[in-house]
């Protein structure tokens, strides 16, 4: 089994010169080289501002297609005016907006049993929303808790149950380095305030390696290559 990358390795996949670029494209691309998950963060004004922080809405459902999932009828209805709407809303409500993974207080939230965690479950449970579909629904509602998450990138960074957990170790290692190369791209890629830190990391890893993961039995992210 692969082991998860360490964080000097995903540090160097952020240096790459390539991924100013790749950022650019996905959040500044018009025409045909726009990407629909460049509007993910910023359609209708976002997801967890404060006037809908704590209901699904329909901009969030097509926000989450706008990353090529699709949510089926019936369970949007039930994300918009049913049960299952209710109960995410009511736990998204004991989670707060400006709680940003990484932070002391975050993993209580994202830890098994945790309110991120319960939420990410009610949904994943439910007929024909899978685990993508549900963290990408979460990520809409509380982008600097919760990461975009799906299978190219958990190929690319070779990691599988306790993601969460694990990326916000990441973040507090080495002093928080990994925090600062991501504002460092964040500013340099002359991004929207609304794209959170988590949503850089994502959008690098997964520019980086969508292509490759179409391959049949993907070995990984290809990783720089180190300058001696």
């Amino acid at each position: 089994m692969r082991q998860p990358l360490t964080l000097a390795e995903i540090l160097a996949v952020l240096a790459a010169p390539k991924s100013i670029g790749d950022l650019r494209s996905y959040f500044h691309g018009v025409a045909d080289a726009a990407y629909t998950g460049g509007r993910f963060d910023t359609l209708g004004g976002g997801g967890s501002r404060p006037e809908v922080a704590d209901t699904v809405t329909a901009e969030d459902l097509i926000a989450v297609e706008l990353l090529r999932v699709t949510i089926r009828h019936r369970q949007r209805l039930d994300l918009l005016q049913g049960q299952l709407g209710r109960e995410v809303s009511a736990t998204l409500a004991t989670i707060p907006t400006d709680v940003e993974l990484g932070e002391d207080d975050a993993l209580a939230y994202v830890v098994d049993g945790g309110a991120a965690d319960t939420a990410w479950r009610r949904l994943r449970d439910t007929p024909n929303i899978d685990w993508v579909i549900a963290g990408k629904l979460l990520a809409r509602k509380r982008p600097r808790l919760v990461p975009v998450y799906d299978r190219v990138v958990a190929c690319a960074y070779g990691t599988r149950k306790g993601f969460w957990a694990w990326l916000h170790d990441m973040l507090r290692e080495d002093g928080g380095a990994l925090v600062r190369q991501l504002d460092a791209l964040h500013r340099e890629a002359e991004l929207p305030a609304a794209v959170s830190r988590l949503r850089v990391l994502d959008v690098v890893f997964w520019m980086r390696h969508r292509h490759a993961h179409l391959s049949s039995d993907c070995p990984g992210l290809r990783l720089p290559v180190p300058v001696v």
